[in-house]
């Protein structure tokens, strides 16, 4: 052959190469299903993520037709997306994991029958409404070798991520007491949608009220913050301070958690002002509060040492958000981080159990050194 042809044949080839490496998607996007349409974070979760490259919605299930059209119309399901059972969407549309907004009661039921078809869980927090059903849960999880991760809009908190280590570099001194606040002016107040409020309002379908919706969080921040450690006590007091509004669930709730040398108060409210969620950690030698998702407030050392304000350095990738993590754990087998990890939602399960038994016995609750 010429060797000038041969030259160009050459070139031709790598030119048509380096266009394909280009336009070719480094990494293939995650096949998810949409199982609920009835928490209203899925149309947060669809509003920004319809079009993501992590994942490729292949569909979504609604037991309820006037919500799945409504979805359809709203953001562009085809027919052939939409399902109202379960079985048949992942028998058809066969995703690698499905993502779950429906309420809470239903989480059970969605991880056992995706794990007899091998489909791994993100669902929204909490894990379930009972210990019963989170140990449920487990089981079928391990049985079926699925994934099962809760996320937490405080998963991705960069000063969430910052108190932790400053804790766990030993620049507070051991932790003794944590204080956790989370809520807002209640689900009514700021407009939930109605088949969301429906939910979030009956102590079957969501647990309680406030002392699940926003108990939880503060149970899971403090687990984490505790490598994972059980509380050897639970305390709850809870309250209806708009029973003309919330009659069937509590709308206040505080949860008293003790280890063997640390204290944590779990705040849980339907009645800020505004909403909020944000912890104050008190070590030995110091403290760190959070302010809202990417600054903290940090004071070390004696008396005379000051406080500062300071920007929370970014959460490494793929913990820095939900589908980057889901995608990630998932199909490069990253390591599932224990804000979401099943191990530790297990006992924040375990906590929330222990605190709406406590609340309605008007007693502590000493939980057994093991399950």
């Amino acid at each position: 052959m010429n060797r000038l042809v041969h030259l160009a044949l050459l070139s031709t080839l790598l030119a048509v190469t380096l266009a394909s490496a280009q336009t070719s998607p480094a990494k293939p996007p995650l096949r998810v299903g949409i199982v609920g349409l009835v928490h209203g974070h899925v149309h947060g979760f669809l509003g920004q993520s319809l079009h993501s490259p992590e994942i490729e919605i292949v569909g979504v299930t609604e037991p309820d037709p006037r919500l799945l059209a409504q979805a359809a119309t709203r953001y562009g399901f085809a027919p052939a997306l939409r399902f109202t059972d379960l079985e048949e969407m992942l028998e058809k549309a066969r995703p690698q994991a499905v993502l779950v907004y429906t309420n809470t009661y239903d989480h059970r039921r969605v991880v056992e029958t995706c794990a007899r078809h091998g489909v791994h869980v993100m669902m929204e927090k909490p894990l379930a409404v009972s210990l019963d059903d989170a140990l449920a849960i487990e089981k079928a999880a391990h049985s079926g070798k699925i994934q099962v991760l809760v996320n937490y809009e405080t998963s991705w908190y960069r000063s969430n991520h910052a108190a932790y280590d400053l804790v766990h570099e030993g620049a507070l001194g051991d932790v003794r007491k944590v204080v956790i606040h989370d809520g807002h002016n209640g689900p009514k107040e700021i407009g939930v949608e109605p088949e969301f409020l429906s939910w979030l309002t009956d102590p079957k379908l969501n647990g309680g009220g406030a002392l699940f919706d926003f108990g939880c969080y503060g149970a899971d921040l403090m687990t984490w913050l505790m490598n994972g450690q059980r509380p050897q006590t639970v305390t709850a007091v809870t309250q209806q301070l708009k029973p003309e509004i919330y009659s069937r669930v509590d709308d206040e709730a505080t949860i008293i958690l003790t280890y063997p040398h640390a204290q944590a108060i779990v705040q849980a409210s339907w009645n800020w002002p505004f909403g909020r969620k944000d912890m104050e950690v008190y070590g030995q030698t110091g403290y760190a509060i959070t302010v809202q998702g990417n600054d903290i407030r940090v004071r070390r050392g004696g008396d005379n040492s000051h406080e500062e304000q300071l920007a929370a350095k970014p959460v490494p990738a793929p913990y820095d958000n939900e589908l980057s993590y889901l995608r990630a754990v998932i199909l490069d087998g990253a390591t599932s981080d224990a804000l979401s990890s099943l191990e530790t939602n297990v006992t924040v399960t375990e906590i929330l159990d222990a605190a709406r038994r406590s609340a309605a016995a008007g007693k502590t609750i000493v939980l057994p050194p093991l399950r």
